[in-house]
């Protein structure tokens, strides 16, 4: 896929009517999830980047409930960002977090320490961003 039109067009996003309670639900949810986090370490350091991705997904699947679109995939959470929201330093942030998660879940490349710390961070960043949107 190229851009949030194409996820429209096979489905991968769909509009659909605004779901308040359902955004309700995913930031409670995320908000709980990172309040659990207390440290960073060596040994923890991966699960928690992947708990901080976590959240910020929730996020932006409540923020995108909250304009009428349910979005069915990460590529697409993106789209949104860059092409809807007209966000590209967050897509860029974004998509950067996205390729580490998915090289971390899905082909068990651990992050180095300092390489985590800096994502982790980055997902902050990007958490703290989408809660203003939400506002």
């Amino acid at each position: 896929m190229r851009d949030w039109n194409e996820c429209l067009d096979n489905q991968s996003a769909k509009r659909t009517s605004v779901n308040k309670e359902r955004a309700k639900s995913l930031l409670k949810t995320a908000n709980e999830r990172i309040s659990l986090f207390k440290e960073v370490t060596e040994k923890n350091c991966n699960f928690v980047f992947e708990d901080y991705y976590t959240s910020l997904i929730e996020m932006l699947q409540a923020l995108a409930f909250l304009n009428g679109f349910n979005i069915l995939n990460h590529v697409c959470v993106g789209f949104y960002l860059r092409d809807v929201l007209k966000r590209e330093d967050l897509f860029r942030l974004f998509d950067d977090l996205r390729y580490k998660r998915n090289s971390l879940t899905y082909y068990g490349n651990k992050m180095e320490f300092e390489t985590a710390k800096e994502a982790i961070e980055n997902c902050k960043r990007l958490i703290k961003e989408i809660k203003f949107m939400i506002k």
